[in-house]
């Protein structure tokens, strides 16, 4: 059976960077890039917030260039799925894609979080052509135009009121009568003049011919009466929530009340001796890829640490 020093779980920001600062350290990692090779990241087009990129870069090219970097220092980057683990045992067991067993000194958690969508088939249409899951990724892209935040809860709130600031028209649609939010978040949105609160309103659809024009709504006025309402938008933001890509784990690592990994505060060290997490996975907060990227940098230094005190 194969074992390995140091294995890394995810090809994000957080994954490659992991790897290109542990094979920098000569701990030999193996990288599986799961399915979504690059991450949640690709699913987006030019990112224009990432320091050394003045005029922007396309996300996938981006991730490609992160790739080649940990690959040049020597990161074994393979394709596959880490289908199960054991964090029980020692060294850790792992399966990759249902038949490959290997085992592992130290384990990187980089699975990421994956934004939710309300399961609409026009939500992948769009996306890139007006829908996105991040405010400060894209907001920028919207200047002066007008945009709708599906959500009710605080990060709907602090997106809609990030977007204000940039975009002539924000509309905070709210399935309930209520905002989930705040009180202090409620305020600020409240005292915005370009942020318009819809409650009760649904999504139904979108429509748009080469890049989206608009949303389909529908107002409950009752149980059996409701109002249909098309709204003229160019940007369509989901703030709903993400899920952290934890399921794999659950029952053996620490996990918090919504499934992201806890951390033993400013390192990425988990509950288990051994194993660290970085980037979306464990960061309800922040989910930017620089921050990714930074926590796989920390998760790297604390991995080699670790392994250098059990040698």
């Amino acid at each position: 059976m194969e074992r390995v020093k140091c294995l890394i779980i995810g090809s994000g920001p957080a994954g490659y960077t992991a790897g290109i600062y542990a094979a920098r350290a000569n701990l030999h990692p193996v990288l599986y890039e799961g399915l979504q090779v690059g991450g949640q990241l690709t699913t987006t087009t030019v990112i224009e917030n990432y320091p050394g990129y003045p005029e922007g870069i396309d996300a996938n090219e981006m991730m490609e260039q992160l790739r080649s970097q940990a690959l040049r220092f020597g990161t074994d980057i393979r394709s596959g799925s880490v289908s199960s683990v054991d964090l029980h045992t020692r060294p850790f067991r792992l399966i990759i894609d249902g038949k490959e067993e290997l085992e592992a000194d130290s384990l990187i958690i980089a699975t990421g979080a994956t934004a939710r969508y309300l399961g609409l088939d026009d939500e992948q249409k769009y996306r890139g052509k007006g829908v996105s899951v991040c405010a400060t990724c894209d907001g920028f892209f919207f200047r002066k135009k007008k945009v709708a935040v599906v959500g009710g809860g605080d990060t709907a709130c602090e997106e809609a009121l990030y977007l204000s600031q940039l975009c002539e028209k924000v509309y905070l649609i709210v399935r309930k009568n209520y905002l989930r939010a705040s009180d202090i978040m409620k305020k600020r949105v409240a005292e915005k003049d370009n942020i318009e609160v819809l409650f009760e309103y649904n999504t139904t659809g979108l429509f748009g011919e080469q890049k989206l024009e608009g949303a389909h709504l529908v107002y409950k006025k009752g149980e059996k009466d409701e109002e249909n309402r098309d709204l003229p938008i160019d940007g369509f933001f989901l703030a709903i929530g993400h899920t952290p890509n934890t399921s794999l784990f659950k029952g053996q690592i620490e996990l918090d009340e919504n499934g992201y990994i806890v951390t033993d505060g400013i390192t990425t060290l988990t509950s288990v001796e051994g194993v660290f997490a970085a980037g979306d996975v464990a960061d309800p907060r922040y989910q930017q890829a620089i921050t990714a990227a930074a926590s796989g940098c920390k998760a790297a230094i604390d991995a080699e640490q670790f392994l250098n005190n059990i040698n």
